[in-house]
């Protein structure tokens, strides 16, 4: 006896490529805890991550994110530095004509901070004790859809 065939489409088969997050740490800050744990809650909840570790300069950061072709930078930053780093990272990304890029930022960072960085491209920010959960339904929801590799 023949045993059933079963024949799969590529079409069928195929599914949406996972997010992929760059997780950096800019500036002088030499604390990387919660930016360990993020990349570990972000990688839990099926998306590629890929971390740069500490000191890394806007432009190391945007480079890293536009060679990995990632779909979200999420930003920690501890140090104060804020206000500089953050409208850099977004104006490097707009010359490299990257502003599809979700730019998410985490850290102790002052609500009277919160409309500037805004304006300049965050499209959200997540303070101490945020759920992470909040942060992976936030990038869920945010990132534009890819088209499926067939």
């Amino acid at each position: 006896m023949i045993a059933p065939c079963h024949v799969y489409s590529s079409v069928a088969m195929a599914t949406a490529p996972p997010i992929r997050v760059l997780v950096a740490k800019p500036g002088l800050d030499g604390h990387d805890r919660g930016a360990k744990v993020i990349a570990r809650a972000l990688r839990d909840a099926g998306m590629e991550v890929i971390y740069t570790g500490l000191r890394q300069t806007p432009e190391m950061i945007v480079n890293a994110a536009l060679q990995e072709d990632v779909d979200c930078i999420g930003l920690s930053i501890l140090s104060g530095a804020h206000n500089a780093i953050i409208p850099r990272v977004a104006a490097l990304l707009k010359e490299r004509g990257a502003e599809d890029i979700l730019l998410i930022l985490g850290g102790t960072i002052p609500e009277q901070d919160a409309p500037a960085l805004k304006a300049a491209g965050v499209a959200a920010i997540f303070g101490p004790g945020t759920p992470l959960e909040t942060t992976v339904d936030f990038i869920r929801s945010h990132v534009k859809p890819r088209s499926v590799a067939l």
